[in-house]
């Protein structure tokens, strides 16, 4: 092989947003079995774009595909998903790569898929759900569809008044991989009754022994469960929130 062509930089074929590469490309790279620089370049790219990807392409590639996605972009592509797309790789699936799976979403998400899947899907993803999480879904799922109890998420940061800024900062680092949101925290009581919130900015700014009932915001606008979610949208629309408590 001549050594200058060897070391030229490889020129991947972009499509019309020049961040992306083509879809005729990435198919070739599965085609010849090129996984690894299919892998490094899909890693590359939002998971919205991925999930696009995906809906383009001959629906003979799509399991495979999947299974070459890194696992964190594999979750949230998917999320990003249609209806159909999702039905067809979930019954592409083994259980244990379906369990795999629903353990890297977040509960409300997986509630979302399930809304739209037909019975037999819904069982299969209910039976290969961890205990715990099959509790969390059967609770959304009694709420009155359009309302706020169906789009919230249960995974927050949760403090206690009692605690210091340094607790609270060592406790976020410790539960932030499977929490949804940590820009807002929420100070409850031992009967988990919000009393209070904490930003991340105030977390950032305060002394690191500063108690978190002395900076914490008692005046909380919060959500009830059964409201409709256009009320929940208003409300976010009003006062610029980045979350919203639902009690």
């Amino acid at each position: 092989m001549d050594e200058k062509a060897s070391n030229k930089k490889q020129i991947i074929p972009t499509s019309s947003d020049e961040r992306l590469p083509t879809l005729d490309y990435l198919i070739l790279l599965i085609d010849a079995k090129r996984f690894n620089e299919f892998r490094e370049i899909i890693s590359g790219i939002p998971p919205v774009d991925v999930a696009d990807f995906f809906g383009k392409m001959p629906k003979k590639y799509y399991a495979f595909a999947y299974r070459l996605l890194p696992k964190e972009i594999a979750a949230e592509a998917f999320v990003e998903m249609d209806g159909e797309l999702k039905e067809h790789i979930i019954n592409s699936f083994t259980d244990t790569e379906l369990s795999a799976t629903l353990e890297e979403l977040y509960i409300d998400d997986t509630v979302d898929i399930i809304e739209e899947m037909p019975a037999a899907v819904v069982k299969r993803i209910l039976r290969n759900s961890s205990g715990e999480n099959r509790e969390a879904i059967n609770r959304f799922l009694k709420y009155p569809r359009d309302t706020a109890g169906t789009i919230m998420t249960t995974e927050y940061v949760r403090f206690t008044k009692e605690m210091t800024v340094e607790d609270a900062l060592k406790h976020v680092r410790r539960v932030a991989i499977d929490s949804e949101t940590i820009y807002t925290c929420y100070v409850t009581d031992k009967k988990r009754r919000l009393i209070g919130i904490v930003t991340a900015k105030e977390l950032l700014i305060s002394p690191l022994d500063t108690r978190l009932e002395d900076i914490m915001e008692e005046s909380v606008i919060f959500v009830r469960t059964l409201d409709d979610k256009e009320e929940v949208a208003n409300k976010f629309d009003k006062y610029g929130f980045l979350a919203l408590p639902v009690v």
